[in-house]
């Protein structure tokens, strides 16, 4: 052989090295499977190897579908029992897990009641409170309970009652106590009253069901029957019930202040109260 020439045979082994090479690749045979064919996800792999043996694992009852082996996800599948229908089970425990993320989850969501006790509104509704209120006028006119009220003589009128503390507005303030009438007896008694004009007369007509006149002419320690009269009055009249029996009451129809004169407005404006009581006018 002469210099710098290669033989034939050294030319041919790179030849014979990729043959060999060729022939030494493994093929894809019944049965097996091929490195593509496994890195192809979404492609499921099923080959007459694969269903038998998943036919085999499977019951004679399942007729559900198997699986894939690649790109397999998580499935709910459907367990036969007897007597009953089917409950459904998480595959790869994810049944557990779900009941350990609720157990965490209930540990971290806490209300605030959990901790602290449920604080009912204390505010009253407005018949609650006209209840309250009408149970409080019982007791004062039951026990004959005259209280912030006090006595002073008026020159020119002689004696008028007033506050001795403030009274709020429609806050009761106290009761025109007298002799309660019917219609006939309390016009019987008036005209008996008008004899004698300095007796005087002391009393108020209304209406509850029927006519009645309540007479406070009679000297007594009750305040009421002192009140003045005033067209512009701090005070107003309404009928209270007690067991069936009315009681003419006092209100005050506007904020009082202390040392204030109480006056309401006696209503007579006839000719012969005005003639014979000239302040009525006022």
């Amino acid at each position: 052989m002469g210099k710098g020439k290669k033989s034939a045979s050294a030319k041919r082994r790179p030849e014979d090295g990729r043959i060999q090479e060729k022939e030494n690749k493994p093929t894809a045979g019944e049965g097996q499977l091929t490195i593509q064919s496994c890195l192809n996800l979404s492609k499921p792999l099923r080959n007459k190897y694969t269903e038998e043996n998943s036919a085999a694992r499977r019951s004679p009852e399942d007729t559900s579908e198997p699986s894939p082996i690649c790109g397999a996800s998580e499935q709910t599948a459907a367990v036969p029992h007897k007597g009953a229908g089917t409950s459904t089970q998480r595959i790869n425990g994810e049944k557990s897990t779900d009941r350990k993320l609720k157990e965490k989850q209930s540990e971290t969501n806490r209300k605030v009641t959990d901790y602290f006790p449920v604080r009912r509104s204390c505010r009253k509704s407005k018949a609650e409170l006209k209840c309250e209120k009408q149970r409080h006028i019982d007791d004062l006119l039951r026990n004959n309970v005259e209280e912030g009220l006090k006595v002073k003589s008026i020159e020119g009128k002689g004696r008028g009652v007033f506050a001795d503390r403030a009274f709020q507005k429609d806050q009761f303030v106290v009761e025109y106590h007298g002799d309660l009438l019917e219609i006939a007896d309390a016009k019987a008694r008036e005209a008996q009253y008008a004899q004698d004009p300095a007796t005087g007369c002391y009393m108020y007509y209304f209406h509850f069901k029927s006519h009645f006149g309540v007479d406070a002419t009679k000297e007594s320690d009750r305040l009421g029957r002192l009140i003045n009269h005033s067209k512009n009055g701090n005070l107003r009249t309404k009928l209270h019930e007690i067991g069936g029996t009315p009681h003419l009451i006092f209100l005050a129809s506007r904020d009082i202040r202390a040392d204030e004169e109480l006056l309401y407005d006696y209503g007579d404006r006839s000719k012969e109260a005005v003639a014979a009581h000239p302040w009525l006018k006022h």
